[in-house]
């Protein structure tokens, strides 16, 4: 059972959000929250395997909520999602860096959202359709001079092809044709190569994908 927890200031979002889960054999909603303060208290009481975050909520935002749950060791297996109004928030990009596994606009389609909690606790990154080479392109024009890449010298060649393409914003599918092999073969790369690395999922597969120096900002083509 997939247990979520809502956190979002409007009442009614998270009724209907809770309605439609609920009636998932495999999900559960196991919590609310009304503000980022009470969102990350109940993560620590309730320990959700998904946390549905809205980026604008009193006492404390989504974005600093995701920043306390991300980064408490004892949460990582919690994977949080933000919900935004519009597909381009100022916020998202700060929220990936922060360790969210994505984002969801809040009118996306009832069987996107249930493929969406589905997916990142299978370890996958999720963000709404046709947002993901926009947000690959806003991080890379923010991006600071490239780290060392030492933290590389553990990947092989291979996984480090299949590093750049995730960073480009390809799916497992378009890696497979790419380097013509199976989407399973590419989903163990990638996967190899998040566990290697320390990343939570695929976001931030992205984020040390450009962080390393491995791609760069112009390679969206």
């Amino acid at each position: 059972m997939i247990r979520v927890l809502l956190a979002d200031d409007q009442s009614l979002v998270r009724a209907g959000f809770k309605a439609l889960l609920d009636a998932q054999p495999d999900i559960e909603v196991a919590g609310e929250a009304s503000d980022g303060e009470e969102a990350v208290r109940k993560v620590g009481e309730l320990r959700p395997d998904v946390v549905l975050m809205d980026i604008r909520m009193p006492l404390l935002d989504g974005l600093a909520a995701t920043r306390r749950i991300t980064g408490n060791g004892d949460l990582e297996a919690v994977k949080v999602v933000m919900l935004t109004t519009f597909e381009l928030d100022e916020y998202v990009f700060e929220a990936i860096r922060s360790g969210a596994s994505g984002f969801l606009v809040k009118d996306t389609e009832p069987d996107e959202l249930l493929r969406a909690v589905r997916a990142v606790v299978d370890g996958d990154a999720l963000l709404s359709p046709g947002v993901t080479r926009r947000l690959i392109a806003e991080f890379a024009a923010r991006s600071k001079e490239p780290a060392t890449a030492d933290a590389l010298t553990q990947l092989t060649e291979r996984e480090r092809e299949v590093m750049a393409l995730v960073g480009i914003g390809l799916s497992n599918e378009e890696i497979a044709r790419r380097l013509v092999v199976s989407p399973l073969t590419a989903k163990t790369h990638v996967s190899r190569t998040m566990v290697k690395l320390g990343a939570r999922d695929r976001a931030q597969l992205v984020v040390l994908a450009y962080e390393s120096g491995l791609v760069r900002p112009g390679w969206l083509g």
